[in-house]
C-alpha cells in the first residue's frame, strides 16, 4: 500500500532532503591530513548532537503506567522548547547563508545556487542542519554537474565510516518521521513513490 511518501534517493542511496542554509567554499589546494582529521572530528560531533536533538523520543507505552511518565513527557516538551528558543537566538545572532533546497547523503549533495561553481571545482560544502547548532557539517567534494536552473551536484570525498554512518542514520530518521507523519493522515492509493535525482 502506498503511504503517500516519496523516498528521497541520491546516487542510489537514501538521502536527507530539506531547505537549509548551504554554502560552497572553493578550495585552492587540497586539505592536509591534520585539517581533514579536525574536520572529520567536528562533523562527527555536530552530527551526534543533531541526531540527539532530532530524536524527540516519547515515553514508550509500557512506561505510561509509571508514576513519572507524565513528568518525563512534560520535561521533554520543556527541553525541546528551550532548544528551539536557543536556536532562534543563535540564528538571529549569527550570519548564515540563505536556506536553499538541498538533498544530501555520504556520497554527495544536490543544492540550488544563484551563483553556481564551475564543474570540476573542488571545495567544501557547509550544511547547517539546525538553527540551534552553531556550526555546520562541512564535507569535502568536487562539483560534477551544474544544470541551467542552478542545481549543483557535488560528489563527496569519502567522509570516513563514522561520518557516513551518522549521515545515513540522519537520512533514515528523517524518512521514518516523514512516513509516520503521513500514516497519521492516512492517504489512500496503491502506488509506490521514489524520488530520484541523478
Amino acid at each position: 500500500m502506498y503511504e503517500g511518501v516519496d523516498t528521497v534517493i541520491l546516487q542510489n542511496e537514501l538521502a536527507s532532503q530539506d531547505v537549509l542554509p548551504v554554502a560552497w567554499r572553493r578550495l585552492a589546494q587540497p586539505l592536509d591530513d591534520i585539517a581533514i582529521a579536525a574536520l572529520t572530528d567536528r562533523n562527527i560531533k555536530t552530527l551526534q548532537v543533531a541526531l540527539a536533538i532530532e530524536e524527540q523520543g516519547s515515553v514508550e507505552k509500557a512506561d505510561d503506567k509509571s508514576p513519572h511518565a507524565a513528568d518525563l513527557q512534560r520535561l521533554e516538551v520543556k527541553v525541546n522548547l528551550m532548544v528551539d528558543l536557543l536556536g532562534q537566538l543563535l540564528a538571529a545572532s549569527q550570519r548564515r547563508p540563505l536556506p536553499v533546497e538541498v538533498r544530501f547523503n555520504a556520497l554527495g549533495a544536490d543544492f540550488r545556487s544563484q551563483s553556481p561553481p564551475q564543474v570540476g571545482e573542488s571545495g567544501l560544502l557547509d550544511i547547517y542542519l539546525r538553527d540551534c547548532l552553531a556550526q555546520p557539517i562541512t564535507l569535502i567534494g568536487r562539483v560534477s554537474r551544474v544544470n541551467p536552473e542552478g542545481m549543483v551536484r557535488v560528489n563527496f570525498t569519502p567522509p570516513g565510516e563514522a561520518t557516513a554512518d551518522l549521515l545515513e542514520k540522519l537520512a533514515f530518521r528523517r524518512h521514518r518521521r516523514q512516513v509516520a507523519g503521513v500514516r497519521q493522515t492516512r492517504r489512500s492509493g496503491s502506488e509506490t513513490g521514489i524520488t530520484r535525482m541523478y
